[in-house]
């Protein structure tokens, strides 16, 4: 073998095969954010190492970030083919599948990703989120109480498990998980939202437009908020301040529930 040759071998070695170049240069355009030059990076590496895992995980990655889901689905699987034990490819692949509305194979690849790697807490709770979409609330249950076991100070956690107790009628826990994750942030508008929303719900208007207040004072732009405070108003018989709160959002843009509009008219007598 001539000497140029070797040389040209030896380099290829020491960048992880002869895609090695492009692939730390599709890494670095993917880190920056340049996904089309990431994504033409990682196809010449896919060119030289047509087996290479990484240079195809590396280019679904970058898909996925351009919203490309399903040629993100196709480089993951590809991935998966030549590294079928990484745990990691199996939650994006998952991730991909769940932002297609295929939550059905998303919790299949999640549950492999938790196989290979019980220790991820984030899985634990992207599986609970595909569970929760899917209307399954006692599995979605089980995986946000798992995920919060091995990383209890994450907010969102506490927050989605919260959303479901809520839809299920268990206020008490979901008042529960709505302030632990106001304690861990408390700039958060959209659990006091939240957190007001359950105490509306229980007839405790009290509270609930208090912590419609604390989401608005933390948001001004929250009309949601302007919303669920005029029902809180409504239901307390303060029509006035409901009224305000109802123009407040719709200056906003938000179109409010016909259902509230017609119920504040009959009550007040406006038109």
């Amino acid at each position: 073998m001539k000497l140029a040759s070797l040389v040209a071998l030896s380099l290829c070695l020491l960048l992880a095969g002869c895609g090695g170049r492009s692939y730390y240069m599709g890494q670095n355009y993917l880190e920056r954010g340049q996904n089309d030059k990431a994504i033409a990076e990682f196809s010449k590496a896919i060119r030289m190492s047509p087996r290479s895992a990484k240079a195809y995980y590396g280019r679904g990655t970058a898909y996925s970030d351009k919203g490309e889901y399903e040629r993100a689905l196709g480089d993951f699987t590809k991935a998966i083919e030549f590294d079928a034990d990484n745990a990691a490819l199996y939650k994006d692949r998952a991730l991909a599948y769940a932002l297609t509305g295929k939550h059905g194979l998303a919790i299949f690849d999640f549950t492999k990703a938790i196989e290979l790697d019980p220790a991820d807490a984030e899985v634990f709770h992207s599986r609970g989120a595909a569970y929760h979409y899917r209307g399954q609330y006692d599995r979605a249950i089980s995986d946000f109480t798992k995920a919060i076991q091995l990383r209890p100070g994450n907010s969102v956690f506490h927050n989605d498990r919260g959303v479901v107790y809520a839809m299920t009628g268990e206020h008490e826990r979901a008042l529960s998980d709505f302030t632990k994750a106001i304690e861990i942030n408390p700039r958060d508008a959209v659990v006091y939202s939240l957190r007001a929303a359950t105490y509306r719900d229980k007839g405790e208007y009290g509270p609930a437009i208090s912590d419609y207040n604390k989401a608005i004072d933390l948001d001004g732009r929250f009309a949601e908020a302007y919303v669920g405070r005029a029902t809180a108003y409504y239901r307390k018989g303060d029509l006035d301040r409901a009224w305000s709160d109802v123009r407040r959002a719709q200056r906003l843009g938000l179109r409010v529930p016909p259902e509230l509009v017609k119920a504040l008219r009959k009550a007040s007598s406006r038109n």
